[in-house]
């Protein structure tokens, strides 16, 4: 694994879980989605990234459901779960 992807240093953001988060969201309501893996809110942005290039990333529900955010920060769907987990370590 390379130092970028475990540090969050470089062009990867830090893995900030092995599995997707299932968060309960209000119509109306924007979450935003730690995009640096350093939050130690996750799936949650808490500010972690401000020593880093990356930025939190807005969602806002549209209706109030369960929802899976994503904790590895490999999704192509970002800040939404597309099943990425599944390839890291391999």
């Amino acid at each position: 694994m390379s130092d970028a992807v475990t540090t969050g240093t470089g062009d990867m953001p830090e893995i900030g879980g092995q599995r997707p988060i299932m968060v309960e969201v209000e119509s109306g309501k924007s979450y935003w989605w730690c995009a640096c893996g350093r939050s130690k809110s996750q799936p949650f942005c808490d500010g972690s990234h401000k020593t880093t290039a990356f930025r939190p990333v807005e969602f806002k529900a549209d209706k109030s459901e369960q929802v899976w955010f994503c904790a590895c920060k490999r999704s192509g769907k970002k800040p939404m779960c597309d099943g990425s987990h599944k390839r890291l370590g391999t």
